[in-house]
């Protein structure tokens, strides 16, 4: 599967802008600021359903605009495809499968799947668990169906007990009846998406594992290890049992929203102990790994966005990313790099067809 034609209209930096691309490396270079990555973050939007980058659809909207439409065909060994997005401000946002809308979005997803690479993607490593927990939901939801739908019900009900919590602390009073109402489906949808993310794992570290010994010619011993409250047996029991700390704290203390990935390095904690080139290999085994077991689970080989991939990684690294090209076990790879000549240089001898895209900034009236 690969991504042969995209539109823009008033997307960000771009007024109205079309691209044929090529079905194996596709190069963007350009000036920092000129709409490389914002490219990039078309085309995630149009398999994600939403941005790469932030959280507000209106933040995709050129300046001075009211609206973006966002329109890709894709090819596969059988069809062609034809998805569209456009959002206008104050309206919802409307995805488009060969003209007919989704009645859900969450349909759209894992249906092309995708893998991004970026500058940010540190903070997997270096911040909390919350983007822990976001990097590896965004992987199940691709690659596990039903995974996403559990996610989203469970949130719903989570912030609607969340809310009669409050609620009871500020009113001074508690009814359990209408409490139990909120605990039966929390205590189920955690067990059930606890289920999800176990057997994810189990696939999921043994292709991690290979992809950093790939990249780190196999010198340290690392390791993900999932860590849930739900995996006891007697988690409904203590969910229970919470019920005056949650009462006190006026939130939900157990459930998988508190689950937890370590990431360990020669036994110790990767983000204290681990050197900077670690973390790089580490995090680009975690996206190597999601690329392959995608792959797997969805019978397609998912497009690969690297976002000034060149700036990150040292050339032994890069030379590791380059074999997997040239193998042909990518596919569709989007690379942007403004350096031009560096790219040239490196992609040189790739035997895939690269082609080159210069992507020049539009002024407006604000430059």
């Amino acid at each position: 599967m690969w991504l042969e034609k995209l539109r823009l209209t008033y997307f960000k930096s771009y007024d109205e802008k079309a691209f044929t691309f090529g079905e194996h490396v596709n190069c963007l270079v350009g000036e920092n600021g000129s709409g490389k990555t914002n490219l990039l973050d078309a085309i995630y939007f149009l398999t994600l359903t939403k941005s790469a980058f932030h959280n507000q659809d209106a933040l995709g909207i050129r300046h001075s605009q009211d609206f973006f439409v966002l329109d890709g065909v894709f090819k596969d060994a059988v069809r062609n495809t034809q998805i569209t997005c456009s959002f206008q401000r104050g309206q919802r946002k409307v995805f488009m499968a060969d003209k007919k809308n989704y009645e859900k979005l969450s349909d759209h997803i894992g249906l092309f799947p995708l893998v991004l690479i970026a500058p940010d993607d540190t903070d997997v490593i270096r911040e909390g668990s919350e983007e822990r927990r976001r990097f590896f939901d965004g992987v199940l939801s691709q690659a596990t169906p039903g995974y996403l739908s559990d996610f989203l019900h469970y949130n719903k009900i989570l912030n609607q007990r969340n809310g009669l919590l409050k609620l009871f602390a500020e009113r001074n009073y508690l009814d359990e009846d209408l409490l139990e109402t909120y605990n039966e489906p929390l205590i189920i949808l955690s067990q059930r998406i606890y289920a999800h993310r176990a057997s994810f794992m189990d696939r999921f570290v043994p292709l991690f594992n290979k992809y950093y010994d790939f990249l780190s010619s196999g010198y340290e011993i690392v390791d993900v290890i999932y860590e849930s409250e739900v995996a006891s047996e007697d988690f409904p029991t203590e969910f229970r049992k919470n019920r005056s700390r949650d009462l006190h704290a006026q939130r939900t203390g157990k459930g998988v929203h508190k689950d937890e990935y370590v990431f360990e390095i020669d036994g110790v904690t990767l983000k204290k102990f681990g050197s900077q080139g670690q973390q790089k290999s580490f995090l680009i085994a975690l996206k190597l790994a999601q690329f392959d077991l995608l792959k797997q689970e969805k019978g397609k080989t998912p497009i690969l966005l690297l976002d000034d991939i060149f700036d990150k990684l040292d050339d032994r690294r890069i030379q590791k990313l380059i074999e997997l090209i040239d193998t042909g076990f990518l596919g569709q790879v989007f690379i942007t790099d403004a350096r031009p000549e560096r790219s040239q240089k490196i992609l040189e001898h790739v035997k895939a067809d690269v082609r080159f895209f210069e992507i020049e900034k539009v002024l407006t009236a604000k430059d």
